[in-house]
């Protein structure tokens, strides 16, 4: 399996060290991504660059991107805290997980993530994505956007889409552990016994469960994006009228709008975040493996 059972505490600093740092360095391919997935017309991920760097600059490229680092952050402490919980929960009399029960494990870490961290971050970096992109912004920055958001809609209002930010972050949480922990356990079986995998081949394994989960969970993330947007209340009466939208006036290939750049976000994410985590872990806990 992925991991040993590790203390909350190192799951927590690992964890949280490891969002942070994927966050910030895949931020303009999340840009793209939300961007294209807006209602109107579509634009290829090159042409909202493009636009984007004429308009705002490289600046523009990081609009949301405290809200996501701050959301990333808490979102993988979250995410792994509560793997390593559920997993030790699941595993039978010798401390083995199977790979159903990896699944219902990652389940479970990715809605804990999406009710104590995403689903707030998220809202603010779309609502920050969208306004920013309008001709006379509203919101300066994270905390005035964030004030502002509570202040017009409520508590309510950074916490529109939970359901679909559930459903995708635990597909997402589901998919991608079951995937690395599968092929990690592939991978330890045909190397000598107590070898530690190196950086890169983590990094591979990572970023394999991340073109994983891109594919699988892609419409429900699209639907998430819609309903967190600035029109969405006018727009659309729940996640299911959304997706139902969706469907009969775009088409069922507006589903996957923003795979580009999400699969790059994901597989480069994939990456750094188990590989970051797990060699935090060997610092916090030389003896783990």
């Amino acid at each position: 399996m992925p991991f040993a059972k590790e203390n909350p505490v190192h799951s927590l600093i690992a964890g949280t060290t490891a969002g942070a740092v994927e966050a910030f360095i895949t931020y303009p391919t999340e840009f793209v991504k939300t961007r294209s997935q807006f209602g109107g017309k579509r634009l290829a991920p090159i042409e909202i660059i493009r636009q984007t760097l004429k308009t705002k600059g490289v600046t523009g490229l990081y609009s949301g991107c405290s809200a996501l680092v701050i959301g990333n952050s808490a979102k993988a402490g979250v995410r792994f805290v509560s793997y390593d919980h559920f997993k030790s929960m699941l595993a039978d009399s010798e401390g083995k997980v199977s790979a159903p029960r990896s699944l219902v494990a990652g389940l479970g870490a990715g809605m804990m993530e999406a009710i104590f961290a995403v689903t707030p971050s998220e809202t603010i970096k779309t609502k920050l994505i969208d306004d920013a992109n309008r001709p006379n912004p509203q919101y300066r920055g994270l905390v005035h956007g964030t004030l502002s958001i509570v202040r017009q809609e409520g508590m309510l209002g950074i916490y529109r889409g939970l359901f679909p930010v559930m459903m995708r972050q635990g597909a997402n949480s589901a998919v991608r552990f079951t995937t690395y922990s599968t092929l990690k356990q592939f991978v330890q079986g045909t190397a000598r016994p107590g070898q530690t995998l190196p950086s890169a081949i983590t990094f591979g394994i990572g970023a394999i469960a991340g073109l994983v989960t891109v594919y699988t969970t892609m419409p429900l993330d699209v639907v998430k994006t819609r309903m967190q947007s600035l029109e969405a209340r006018s727009q659309y009466r729940n996640s299911f009228h959304c997706a139902y939208r969706i469907f009969t006036e775009e088409g069922i290939r507006r589903f996957w709008t923003g795979t580009t750049p999400r699969l790059a976000r994901l597989v480069m994410s994939g990456g750094i975040v188990f590989t970051v985590y797990e060699n935090i872990i060997k610092l916090l806990n030389p003896g783990s493996s």
